[in-house]
């Protein structure tokens, strides 16, 4: 079996300003600039892949969290896109850094747009995973099955196979390695997003009126990625950020959806830890 820094990684705790404690992970490379990445829809601290952020933290430093309210942080769950962003920064604040680069992947890609168009000076590259702008016009909606799925009270392996990954056997089988890599930390922590967070990152969601509009703000380069498969959010709001954005790269992977990063997590990290290092 497959020994996993990521795995073995301290949980640390540090205090925000309004009172709340976030819960987090700091490893890989010291003396690199940090990367800070943030979560999907209803994801922990605990829901990312262990492979891949072993890929990243082999060359930088990595750093998960949990936002406010959510899991093993405290404090008031966000219920506005807003509160997501302002609680990222103060998060980020909390660990006196200022001099950052970003990864979203999924609502997270969202809250890290969010984060560096509010603090330009903070945040030097951004990637942006499986995500959109919001706003994004013409975007196709997804399948009925998605809110269906997602609404679940849990989620089990053949809904996480459905939303993350296609109905391949190849793509179903790397689906199933990743979750099965997960497994590993979840088994004894059962991190979870409680249904009043949830709750709160749905009517975030459902607010948000998008960064659309303001993707010319985001001078710094952007990478942009997805599956061509993604049944969550179309892989149009993919390419059609980079009609908007300054100075983007677009990665499309045609055998994968919305789990990618997972499904080819060598690749993906390879391209993320270049555009960084650039």
């Amino acid at each position: 079996m497959t020994t996993y820094l990521a795995d073995s990684a301290e949980t640390r705790y540090v205090d925000g300003p309004e009172g709340e404690r976030f819960a987090y992970r700091r490893f890989g490379r010291e003396g690199t600039r940090p990367l800070v990445m943030h979560m999907r829809l209803r994801g922990t601290i605990d829901h990312w892949d262990p492979a891949f952020l072993d890929l990243l933290a082999a060359e930088r430093e990595v750093i998960v969290f949990d936002n406010r309210g959510t899991n093993f942080s405290t404090g008031s769950a966000p219920v506005t896109m807003d509160e997501l962003v302002q609680g990222s920064l103060a998060f980020i604040g909390s660990l006196g850094l200022t001099d950052i680069d970003v990864l979203g992947w999924s609502m997270g890609g969202i809250v890290a747009q969010g984060v560096a168009l509010a603090a330009p000076e903070l945040v030097h590259r951004l990637v942006v995973a499986g995500s959109s702008a919001g706003g994004v016009p013409d975007l196709p909606a997804p399948p009925a099955r998605v809110a269906q799925t997602t609404g679940k009270p849990d989620n089990g392996d053949e809904d996480f196979l459905y939303l993350f990954y296609p109905e391949t056997e190849k793509a179903r089988a790397a689906g199933l390695a990743s979750l099965r890599r997960l497994d590993h930390r979840l088994k004894q922590s059962n991190a979870a997003v409680s249904a009043d967070a949830f709750r709160g990152q749905l009517a975030a969601l459902g607010s948000f009126k998008g960064y659309w509009e303001r993707q010319e703000e985001l001078t710094l380069p952007v990478l942009v990625a997805n599956g061509a498969h993604d049944v969550m959010i179309h892989a149009y709001a993919t390419y059609a950020m980079s009609q908007r954005l300054p100075d983007a790269k677009v990665i499309l992977y045609s055998d994968a959806g919305h789990g990618f990063l997972f499904q080819h997590p060598e690749d993906f990290a390879h391209e993320v830890n270049r555009f960084l290092s650039l």
